[in-house]
């Protein structure tokens, strides 16, 4: 029990740390988004230790939200990486303490490179902050740590303070799911959010006409495996069978052989087009609580397939 109690006093404690850097925050939040919006070329950003995970996170979350950028390695930078750097490329800087060796030793380089610096750090007083255009202060009371020296409450608020300014630019840039979609092609999201109904479609149709026997129907059902009958007469959608018409059909037919398409089928039918979104599809055909859709496209509203929600 005694674990327990230690992981939620951090955990108050951490949250409390956090909530401190949101009243804290000030003009300088809005000089540094307002410097990153500015920016013509790339935001770089440096750090070294957990500093550099963290920037790594940072950079990734930055590039997939619309902000061009990339992690550069402090020593590495030294080393001929600067290279990379452009004058149009801003910088930001980050150290808890702000005095990070192979961090400061940068700094002579970046001015004479004209970039612009945001510092994230916890000590405005610190060789970082002082050199920086903007000093963002991620300072926290002391870490969680029980010696109050493995970075950790520090981290989490320079974690934080950087997804508030990645927040901050969403919503400056407007950039919206399917943004988001366009660098994400490979996950779940950007599979719905890019790919398009034709895309899945079912293109082979079960087609019957209005005056097909109810054997001729369940015949075209069957052999089209899609569990639907499109009733079509001259290119024109008039109708679909579906497993519950002919389920009511026989409950309630008295003379089988009388039975026609034309009499068992759904008027009307729900359509979507072919160039609609796959997520659009999925969300209205779960509204409309049906499985399948038939697919038109063009002005004319040709039919062209059928979707199904498990596609």
């Amino acid at each position: 029990m005694q674990h327990l109690d230690i992981a939620r006093d951090a955990l108050r404690a951490q949250s409390e740390a956090v909530a401190l850097l949101a009243d804290r925050i000030g003009q300088e939040f809005e000089q540094a988004v307002d410097m990153i919006l500015k920016c013509t070329g790339r935001v770089v950003i440096c750090g070294m230790g957990k500093s550099g995970l963290i920037a790594k996170k940072l950079a990734a979350t930055f590039a997939s939200t619309g902000t061009p950028s990339f992690f550069l390695h402090p020593g590495e930078a030294f080393h001929g990486d600067l290279g990379m750097l452009k004058p149009v490329d801003m910088v930001i800087l980050i150290s808890y303490s702000g005095e990070t060796e192979e961090v400061v030793k940068l700094l002579p380089s970046l001015k004479d490179f004209g970039n612009p610096i945001i510092a994230m750090c916890g000590g405005g007083q610190s060789t970082m902050a002082k050199a920086a255009d903007v000093w963002l202060d991620v300072s926290v009371p002391r870490e969680v740590c029980p010696n109050n020296l493995a970075p950790t409450t520090s981290t989490l608020a320079t974690m934080a303070m950087g997804d508030a300014l990645a927040v901050a630019l969403i919503k400056a840039r407007d950039f919206k799911p399917l943004d988001f979609a366009r660098f994400h092609p490979g996950g779940s999201l950007g599979r719905k959010l890019l790919t398009r109904v034709r895309d899945v479609m079912r293109s082979e149709l079960p087609v019957v006409s209005p005056e097909a026997s109810f054997h001729d129907c369940l015949f075209a059902m069957t052999k089209g495996r899609a569990g639907v009958a499109v009733v079509m007469e001259a290119d024109q959608l008039l109708g679909i069978v579906t497993d519950g018409d002919l389920r009511r059909a026989l409950m309630n037919a008295t003379d089988m052989q009388a039975l026609s398409v034309r009499t068992i089928m759904t008027a009307h039918p729900l359509t979507i087009d072919a160039d609609a979104q796959l997520a659009a599809a999925d969300v209205f055909m779960r509204e409309k609580k049906v499985r399948i859709l038939i697919v038109t496209e063009g002005t004319g509203k040709k039919v062209c397939g059928l979707l199904e929600i498990f596609d």
